[in-house]
């Protein structure tokens, strides 16, 4: 053998035995955003993965801290534009208590405020089902779960006036009233939508191939799930009943009947993906009751009245007391939280700091993909559920 043809040879022996870097993203569509993981592989198996971010870093607390409480809740919409309604539930909230004025909130807006956000969660979790379908070479899934939040969309906008963002929840109140009309429409809405979600159960949950994807594969034990601080159905499917609604009883949750679903490891282990995947599809089934619980309640002693006034509470001036306060809720992916200085001069706050749930969840991926395959890495991604837009900021 020639000397040429030997070192040929041993090239390609010491490339066999060398990691490759690889960059996935931030093109590619199964990131969920603009996001590019760096995987250090050995062949198909992936050593080590390094997320990077900041490709949808927007500003949102210096823009916080140049606008007025009021004027920022359009740009808590756009942190989680998949779930604004809850973004915007959160920070009205911390600035209601910082001003006082908390337990003057009607019922009936109370109510409203539950309802569409629990819309906006459902809404948020069929485009998390759907897409995790796509994810896994599922399609018709895909297409069901937006034809059916089209009609949420729909139901939102009328609300609102907007599909995506809603800017409807104000401070001490709301934009609007309910049309008339919307109980009943939502009501149809529920009521079409529970077999509908039967039978995504039957296409997609019970899928084997499915099962055999995500079952077993990134496994978040609850220790390190609570060591990095993630939150919503993350923490759940970690077999933990960790719920804002439930345990800060906030807003009208504590008059209202739900339960928290938690990963069993019935199909692998506690904490996969399928359980993350679950997690969300009986989320949705509880908040189709905690729906209809707000409808009974909206058409009977919380009935719209001619002299109701959703904004009769709002503060014509928000200038809350010199504090420092931190507010928290329930997003679609766990706790959404709102830190504010205010000095107590001004309607802009001195400083704020936001919490966004994907970030933490996000900064597990390290931990749960060591030596899976590039294609399980793919499931557990789309099982974690981020959103860019408030994971940047």
């Amino acid at each position: 053998m020639n000397a040429a043809l030997e070192r040929y040879y041993q090239k390609i022996a010491d490339a066999a035995t060398q990691d490759m870097i690889l960059n996935m993203g931030p093109q590619h569509p199964s990131t969920h955003g603009v996001l590019r993981l760096e995987l250090i592989t050995d062949g198909e198996i992936v050593k080590e993965v390094i997320p990077h971010m900041g490709y949808l870093h927007r500003c949102f607390e210096k823009h916080a801290e140049s606008l007025t409480y009021q004027q920022t809740i359009p740009f808590t919409d756009r942190m989680d534009y998949l779930a604004s309604m809850l973004n915007s539930h959160a920070w009205v909230m911390g600035v209601e208590r910082m001003m006082g004025i908390d337990k003057e909130i009607p019922k009936r807006i109370e109510y409203i405020r539950v309802l569409v956000c629990e819309l906006n969660r459902i809404g948020s979790h069929l485009i998390a089902l759907g897409t995790y379908g796509i994810d896994i070479g599922a399609f018709t899934p895909f297409l069901w779960c937006f034809r059916d939040r089209e009609h949420i969309m729909g139901l939102l906008e009328w609300a609102s006036g907007s599909r995506l963002l809603y800017n409807y929840i104000w401070i001490g109140g709301l934009f609007y009233d309910l049309p008339v009309g919307f109980e009943e429409r939502c009501r149809e809405f529920v009521t079409y939508f529970k077999p509908k979600l039967a039978e995504l159960n039957q296409l997609l949950t019970d899928n084997e191939i499915f099962i055999k994807r995500t079952a077993g594969v990134g496994v978040l034990p609850l220790d390190v799930a609570i060591n990095y601080g993630c939150s919503g159905p993350v923490l759940r499917a970690s077999g933990v009943k960790w719920d804002l609604r439930r345990i800060d009883n906030y807003s009208a949750y504590p008059e209202l009947d739900f339960d928290i679903p938690i990963g069993k490891g019935e199909m692998g282990a506690v904490g996969d993906c399928w359980d993350r995947y679950k997690v969300r599809v009986d989320e949705v089934a509880e908040s189709l009751k905690i729906i209809e619980q707000c409808l009974d309640r909206l058409q009977k002693e919380l009935k719209r009245t001619s002299d109701f006034d959703p904004r009769a509470k709002m503060p014509r001036k928000i200038t809350p007391k010199a504090q420092d306060y931190y507010m928290r809720a329930e997003d679609a992916r766990g706790e959404v939280g709102f830190y504010y200085i205010a000095d107590g001069k001004t309607e802009i706050p001195y400083r704020v700091k936001a919490r966004g749930p994907s970030f933490n969840n996000l900064s597990v991926m390290a931990e749960i993909s060591k030596g899976v395959m590039i294609a399980d890495l793919i499931a557990i991604l789309g099982s974690i559920d981020i959103v860019l837009g408030e994971l940047d900021r």
